[in-house]
């Protein structure tokens, strides 16, 4: 007993130094917030604040010190951010994931993210070079010099950044660039559609791909091309199509942390298959002005709609600095991106603006010929009747792989840039690539992209009119800005580089194009001057990604803008309150309200089944009005029946395979209510689409019932529709990700003002939240120290700090922190000195 006591002991004792040794590293990896610590290479010493709303405020006499400490900060805070994202525009992951995540660095290979970066930084003017070096330069001395340990996504998987901190190779300005150009590419593509309509047409026909992918409501296709001749005549398709994300090449399911590393790779495969698909990635904004505000001053809205993380892509704070050195200063406070020293969001002490993504079609893709004679060779545009031929560019790129060789992979390129097919596997699953390629040109890769030192100036700007200068240069993505300014005036422009088609171009960029046909290529872009703009003469404007010009505006911008269902909820609201104030844009902000439920609603309604729990779903629908609550279970049993019934009527017509390379990426809503109101037998079937409907009923009852179980009055939509603020990588590590992730019930849909997308081919949890407001805000132009702000997640970026989630609660329950530049006290105090 003795001899057992004192193991019992032995193990107490190694349990409790264990939990110390964990709490003292949680506490050490935590950010120094009071006190002062040593900066090296500020000319002055800053203050960094933080105020009861933890937003960090950086205080500066200079402005390049100012974005020396925001980068320290943002290193503090979001150290593993940085670290994530640098590697994944890099093309850098395999080295610390290994064979895992050998596609993803290749796509951004392809891209040439990098190299485009570097084009553009030497491009931009000599202050905006300043500002990213300056950045660039507090990052790394964070990593360089800070005693702080980090944070445990760098210990567990074993990097340490220190060495190339120390040499100022870490981060440098390219990486900012590249990191504005990441966020063209999640908001400003529509590549993914062009080739999801290549897919469709190898098993429908051109008139059936437009009801598959509808115009927008009163506007006819916009390619007049009969597309499925043209790719048949052409024998573009290899013949059979094979869909599914196959194991990453090299991954090794042996061992558990193969496998982690394999689910790794999974999960940002699918990441970079949802590269150039624009369905759901948007926003709302709306501005009322003086007329229609009780302070009679405008009001402005925004809540970007973005992919949800933790930690959130935004970090809210404060950057003050005056004129020094021959650099103009700044006074702006709002939602800064990790990985960039400015404001994005926000306002200055005259002014403020907010986005929606007004999403033209900034991308195409190109069918190149490839030389039957010599592979090394694609078609291009002759003079002659003879086929004429060139090189393919290439460039030789180097990716290091964990634990087994370096992978050299050969970027091609052709005269209208990266030959995409190359790092995209799917795209070889349905064309015959033995003859074609896909090539893609994208605008956010061109040099004259001077989005950086855009955004720098609307840091500085007081006024609408400042900010409509300012956003001249703006690049990409093309953005809908609303702003509103002291003196009453409002403002809506769409901001942005969109390219001109030729007026004998009968595709127009929805599909893809042959690349050796100069009819197809673009001719030019669109001046700013003609972008699309309003001065709110009705009192309001409001954007929420529906086409932003009137139907005889006489440029074409896109084909696929989202269904208006929002706006004009958002518009619908404006109207009905004479004298808004914050606190009905509160309201708005929460709104479920789902005029797309309310659509199809009648044919659920009318669907009969004799699954023993249809009657009680029945009288769960009684009362239903589309308002897609969290503690309801009509809004779980509606969503469940037209994810069936879009599998059912779509997967027949399209071929499962095919179908299920497409779906989750877009959800066919459109074509859907088309189908059910016109009763199209063509795609529901002889037996029509009540019958489809009723089928897909049951369907949906029998899922529904093994998940949630027989009580259909305990259903809650909100149970299958958190909101999943997802940790890369350690979402995919199911020990860890209760932990790293942050989840909430919601309610909402893709359709709702309060929006809550989700992707249904996400098998684990179909209907979870996972693309819903990154952000809130509202700016009262009276008072702009009564503005407000929330978003999903927490300032801070370490599990270990209850800064992590803290925002969480009060995000879901559409509340607010206040967003003031002039806060009664300060929760801490940080100097740092030179």
């Amino acid at each position: 007993m003795r001899w057992i006591k004192r193991i019992l002991a032995l193990l107490l004792l190694l349990v409790a130094v264990s939990i110390a040794l964990a709490a003292f590293y949680a506490y050490r990896s935590l950010p120094r917030m009071d006190g002062s610590l040593k900066l090296p290479g500020l000319s002055a010493t800053v203050n960094v604040h933080r105020d009861a709303s933890d937003v960090t405020h950086v205080l500066a006499s200079r402005p390049r010190d100012a974005w020396m400490a925001m980068g320290y900060v943002h290193a503090q805070e979001r150290g593993w951010q940085l670290e994530f994202n640098r590697r994944v525009m890099r093309g850098n992951l395999s080295e610390v994931l290994g064979p895992a995540t050998l596609e993803t660095d290749k796509l951004m290979r392809t891209l040439g993210i990098r190299e485009a970066a570097r084009r553009q930084h030497d491009a931009l003017p000599a202050d905006a070079r300043d500002a990213l070096q300056a950045y660039s330069d507090g990052v790394n001395a964070f990593f360089a010099h800070s005693d702080q340990t980090l944070s445990p996504e760098f210990l567990l998987l074993g990097i340490n950044p220190r060495d190339e901190a120390l040499l100022g190779r870490y981060w440098d300005p390219l990486d900012s660039v590249g990191w504005s150009l990441m966020m063209a590419l999640d908001l400003g593509g529509n590549w993914g559609n062009e080739f999801a309509r290549l897919t469709a047409l190898e098993a429908v026909d051109t008139p059936a791909l437009w009801q598959l992918f509808p115009p927008y409501p009163g506007e006819q296709p916009a390619a007049s091309a009969d597309l499925a001749v043209l790719y048949r005549d052409l024998g573009v398709y290899r013949g059979k199509t094979v869909t599914g994300s196959a194991a990453p090449a090299g991954a090794d399911s042996s061992s558990p942390l193969a496998s982690v590393r394999q689910q790794i790779g999974l999960d940002l495969q699918r990441w970079a298959d949802e590269l150039g698909n624009i369905e759901g990635k948007g926003s709302n904004n709306w501005v009322v002005n003086g007329s229609r505000s009780a302070s009679g001053m405008p009001l402005l809205a925004n809540d970007p709609h973005l992919g949800l993380s933790a930690p959130a892509i935004w970090y809210f704070a404060r950057l003050q600095a005056p004129d020094a050195d021959g650099v103009k200063g700044m006074d702006v406070i709002g939602a800064t991106l990790p990985g960039t020293p400015f404001v994005v969001l926000g306002r200055t002490q005259q002014v403020a603006w907010a986005f929606t993504n007004t999403g033209p079609d900034v991308q195409d893709l190109y069918l190149e010929q490839i030389n039957p004679a010599n592979p090394a060779q694609y078609r291009v545009p002759s003079t002659g009747d003879e086929p004429a031929w060139a090189n393919f560019g290439l460039r030789a790129e180097t990716i290091r792989v964990k634990g087994q060789p370096d992978v050299s992979h050969m970027v091609r390129t052709t005269r209208h840039g990266p030959v995409l097919s190359d790092a995209q596997a799917r795209h070889g699953e349905v064309i015959d690539t033995r003859r074609f390629v896909l090539a893609l040109r994208w605008s956010a890769l061109d040099s004259d992209n001077l989005s950086a030192a855009a955004t720098l100036e609307v840091n500085r700007a007081q006024s609408v009119a400042d900010l409509l200068n300012a956003f001249r240069d703006f690049h990409s993505p093309m953005q809908s800005v609303l702003m509103a300014d002291r003196s009453g005036r409002i403002a809506f422009k769409a901001a942005g580089k969109v390219p001109v088609r030729g007026p004998d171009n009968d595709i127009r960029g929805v599909a893809p194009a042959p690349g050796w046909e100069p009819r197809y290529d673009w001719t030019g872009w669109l001046p700013y001057e003609e972008t699309p703009q309003d001065d709110g003469a009705r009192g309001w404007i409001a954007t929420a990604n529906q086409r932003v010009h009137a139907a005889d505006y006489p440029h074409f911008l896109t084909q696929d803008w989202a269904a208006p269902y929002r706006q004009e909820r958002i518009e619908a609201m404006l109207e009905k309150t004479p004298q808004h104030t914050p606190d009905s844009f509160q309201l708005m902000h929460a709104d479920q309200q789902s005029a797309a439920t309310v659509r199809l609603l009648p044919f659920l309604r009318g669907a009969t089944s004799d699954h023993p729990l249809a009657a009680a779903a029945q009288a769960a629908l009684r009362d239903f009005q589309g308002a897609m609550r969290a503690n309801h279970a009509a809004p779980l049993i509606y969503t469940a029946w037209v994810d069936a019934f879009t599998r059912r009527v779509l997967g027949e017509r399209l071929g499962q395979a095919r179908f299920e390379g497409m779906y989750g990426k877009r959800l066919f809503r459109n074509a859907v209510e088309g189908i059910l109101e016109r009763d199209d037998t063509g795609w529901c079937g002889a037996t029509g689409c009540a019958a489809a409907s009723s089928a897909a009923f049951t369907d949906a009852l029998t899922r529904l019932q093994s998940v949630h179980g027989d009580d259909v009055s305990s259903w809650r939509w909100g149970d299958a529709h958190p909101a999943i603020s997802v940790h890369r990588p350690l979402s995919n590590v199911k020990p860890l990700a209760p932990f790293f992730e942050v989840r909430t019930a919601t309610g909402g849909d893709p359709f709702t003002v309060n929006v809550g997308q989700y992707h249904l081919d996400k098998a684990d949890a179909p209907y979870a939240n996972r693309h819903a407001a990154s952000l809130r805000a509202v700016y009262d132009l009276a008072n702009l120290d009564n503005s407000r702000f929330i978003y999903q997640t927490g300032q801070s970026g370490n599990v270990f700090s209850p800064r992590y989630r803290d925002m969480s609660d009060t995000w879901a329950e559409v509340r607010y922190r206040t967003l003031t530049m002039k806060p009664g006290k300060w929760r801490s105090t940080l100097e740092l000195r030179p």
